[in-house]
């Protein structure tokens, strides 16, 4: 495929630095560690809620066995493979592998020791108690060991090892003992591999209070019921972890199902990268499984605890709201809820209006987890389904629940007489399985799916809605930031853009039409699309604001990504940071870029927030000389927002199908902005990175107001649903002082240039809004008035008749042009 050309703005080239430098570049690997200790820090925080440090303990643990499959795995493979080419930041794999060892090792054993010393005992002083065996009475074990013989026992499946048994296979981060056992008449133990059932309960109660025992230990002591005539010399607890790196070559693939499945497949025997083992393990048991797995011994890590934290989560579900978060409901969008009492057309009317109705009269930005995912991406779809008006629908899935209503939607638009296309990315990792059973069902409902693309993952989360209309077929879009996956929405913080704008409905067929054709159109009216336009568009974007700087005028970037890895685009960062570029970065986890290096990156903030939600929404702010004045002829001026499915990571930029959309609406840039400087203003969960790539947490200076994100947001968004005249997702009035600008706003104007609606026609209409040179309000001044209206500032007559409502001008001018500009 060809690649994008170069932007067509030269860089900035300061005399004397060398950006190639490998001390400029932090190393990736580490950088996501840095972000796990960020994530355990929830866990040590003893200003959080009790619970709360329990899930985040639990969230500790997923992450690190995803890093540690994913990103030791591939290192691993490297090393075995003989790489020695360098990271940017100079190391090779091997120097890259040992560094994260040397870094994950305190880090377990951190987590283990806030376990034992600090979330234990606070449980047990709140009335929950995960006892150890040897605490129970007399009369509980019993009735333990009664409960492991009728539940527990049956399930179990003893793997000896000896000269007439192999090792045994051993599951993927499945919990197991290691047992030595001694027949009466031998010298030598036996070892026996006896795995933890995952399908029973890991906190098993005991009584009818919130007293609890392991089922390891239920097993560990009543052995005897699953292994008689023999002695027990020792047991320990284990738990592997197989590398995921596991990969067949697409270009000589039959089948990509045949290929995801045989990779599937592999996965499950795939090599041991880590070991983790109880601290007191008998030394044969040690050294049995090392040798038998082939282990390096820095792959061994001796930890005192449970070793699987992941279901302690299971305690967050107790009812005790004294020890958790206040909980959260997502709330309707206020243009899109049920209980709007707002007309549709006149005030005398009570019409419900469907959701293709209230898109048309203005884009809506879709924030998750405040706005609920079901009443509004859902709906959107399902509405398409159900609509006989509309004629196709089209859908990007990476992720999606099991129980998808997403999916059901798609198929009730094909039962309906829709033409329904799907793309299904069967590579998403660890959603392989998942995806290829809605693969199979979307096709046995006659639907046609893609299954992705040689070379590429297809990352975009998008759908789009053909309609016929009274006036011509319309095209209906969301493009969002997160999956489409109901439960993800509930605790990932993304952003979805709902849009009638033509030139993105077509950009948007364009990127469908790929998926199922034979190439990648490289020319888009609106949309930045990886691998042909994001990088080149995205540098463009940078070099012209440090063109503003170079030119004298204030020049700001603000950016909010998950990831900032690839080199190219940090180092146009450290240019535009030459050229005196202010610049804000807010990247969750992996960073490439060291701030407040003298000389070259002296004018970039790096922050990163972690909350209860996982922030996972991508916003890029390019202020385009918007606090300067420009002449009548410059093409510059008017800031510019975008969000979209991509980091700023070479995967993402290079090797996946991605989606970013401008956002030109001044309500929803508002949206944005306000998103934008709530983060930079947060004093509780953000955290600020040094030069040095440490990090550290922001906090409120005495008396200090504390602003948490996260928490305003929710509130925030609670007074939108309350407020009958609120046309926004979330009104965004909570004082912070930001110089962020907006289409028809200075950052130093005290109020909106943005002219309120009022009763009647405004004057001067030549001068108003224009496109092109001519006045296209003046042009059609008998079909669009200004109503009488605290919420809509235009309304346009349709040709049948109907009246439509609008809030800014650019609504109003972009309706008349596609309703009137042929008349």
């Amino acid at each position: 495929m060809k690649r994008p050309e170069s932007p067509d703005i030269e860089p900035y080239r300061p005399d004397d630095v060398d950006l190639t430098d490998s001390s400029l570049y932090l190393n990736r690997e580490l950088s996501e560690l840095a972000f796990q200790r960020r994530v355990l820090h929830e866990a040590l925080d003893e200003r959080n809620p009790l619970l709360e440090r329990v899930r985040f303990l639990s969230i500790v643990t997923r992450n690190l066995d995803e890093f540690v499959m994913k990103r030791v795995g591939g290192l691993k493979q490297q090393i075995e493979a003989g790489v020695t080419e360098t990271a940017p930041d100079g190391r090779t794999p091997r120097e890259q592998w040992d560094a994260v060892h040397e870094t994950l090792r305190p880090m377990l054993q951190t987590q283990a020791r806030c376990y034992r010393s600090a979330i234990r005992p606070a449980l047990a002083d709140a009335g929950i108690h995960v006892l150890d065996y040897d605490a129970l009475s007399d009369a509980e074990r019993a009735s333990m060991r009664e409960y492991f013989e009728d539940s527990v026992l049956p399930t179990l499946t003893p793997l000896s090892f000896d000269p007439a048994h192999p090792f045994p296979f051993i599951s993927n981060r499945s919990l197991s003992l290691a047992v030595l056992t001694r027949q009466p008449d031998a010298d030598d133990p036996t070892f026996t591999r006896i795995k933890i059932p995952p399908n029973r309960p890991r906190l098993i109660q005991v009584g009818d209070d919130a007293r609890y025992v392991r089922i390891e230990d239920v097993v560990r002591e009543n052995l005897d019921l699953l292994l008689p005539n023999v002695d027990i010399v020792d047991a320990a607890l284990f738990r592997l972890t197989r590398n995921a790196e596991v990969r067949r070559n697409e270009e000589v693939a039959e089948d990509l199902i045949d290929m995801v499945e045989d990779v599937l497949e592999q996965r499950r025997f795939a090599t041991v990268v880590r070991m983790e083992i109880s601290a007191d393990a008998d030394s044969r048991i040690r050294a049995t499984l090392t040798e038998q797995l082939d282990l390096d011994e820095r792959e061994i890590y001796d930890l005192a605890g449970p070793l699987d934290y992941r279901d302690f989560a299971e305690l967050t579900d107790l009812d005790r709201p004294d020890l958790s978060l206040d909980e959260w409901t997502p709330q309707p969008h206020p243009r899109l809820d049920t209980r709007d009492p707002r007309p549709l057309r006149d005030a005398d009317e009570t019409a419900t209006r469907d959701i293709f109705e209230r898109i048309r009269e203005g884009d809506m930005l879709l924030h998750h987890p405040y706005h609920d995912f079901t009443d509004t991406v859902q709906r959107f779809l399902s509405a398409a389904a159900e609509d006989p008006n509309v004629l196709a629908v089209k859908a990007a899935i990476y992720r999606t629940a099991s129980d998808s209503q997403v999916i059901q939607s798609l198929i009730d638009a094909a039962e309906n007489g829709k033409q329904v296309a799907v793309m299904v990315e069967l590579k998403a990792r660890f959603d392989e399985q998942n995806n290829l059973e809605w693969v199979r069902k979307l096709e046995e409902n006659g639907i046609h799916v893609a299954y992705g693309t040689v070379g590429l993952k297809t990352h975009t989360k998008t759908a789009l809605v053909v309609r016929e209309e009274d006036d011509g077929v319309e095209l209906y879009s969301h493009i969002g930031t997160g999956n489409y996956h109901s439960e993800t929405a509930k605790g990932y913080v993304d952003l979805g853009l709902l849009t009638a704008d033509r030139d993105i409905g077509r950009d948007l067929t364009k990127v469908f039409n790929f998926f199922t054709g034979p190439s990648l159109d490289e020319e888009f009216r609106e949309l930045l699309i990886a691998p042909v336009t994001m990088r080149r568009e995205f540098t463009r974007c940078i070099r012209r604001e440090a063109q503003h700087a170079l030119a004298g005028r204030p020049a700001r970037i603000v950016v909010k990504v998950n990831g900032l890895e690839d080199p190219a685009i940090v180092e146009e960062l450290y240019r535009a940071s030459m050229a005196g570029v202010d610049i804000d970065l807010v990247v969750r986890d992996i960073c490439r870029l060291r701030p407040d290096l003298d000389g070259i990156s002296e004018n970039v903030s790096v922050y990163s927030l972690v909350g209860r939600f996982l922030e996972h929404s991508r916003i890029f702010y390019f202020e385009n000389g918007a606090r300067a004045d420009n002449g009548a002829d410059e093409d510059w001026g008017d800031p510019e927002y975008y969000i979209g499915s991509a980091d700023w990571m070479t995967r993402n930029l290079d090797y996946r199908v991605e989606a970013i959309t401008p956002v030109t609406d001044p309500d929803v840039q508002r949206q944005l902005r306000f998103n934008l400087e709530l983060v930079l203003a947060d004093n509780r969960k953000l955290w600020e990175m040094d030069g040095d790539g440490d990090y550290r947490q922001r906090y409120p200076d005495d008396g200090e107001r504390v602003v948490n994100a996260q928490e305003v947001l929710m509130r925030e968004t609670l007074k939108a649903g309350r407020n009958e005249d609120s046309a926004v997702g979330m009104p965004g009035d909570y004082p912070l002082e930001s110089d962020l600008c907006v289409v028809g706003e200075r950052a130093d104007d005290s109020e909106s240039t943005v002219e309120p609606a009022s009763t009647e026609r405004p004057s001067g209409a030549p001068s108003e809004v224009t496109d092109g040179g001519k006045s296209v309000l003046s042009s059609f001044g008998d079909r669009w008035y200004v109503p009488n209206s605290d919420t809509y500032a235009y309304a346009v007559r349709t040709p049948d008749g109907d009246r439509r409502y609008l809030k800014t001008k650019a609504g109003a001018v972009d309706l008349l042009e596609r309703l009137y500009s042929a008349d």
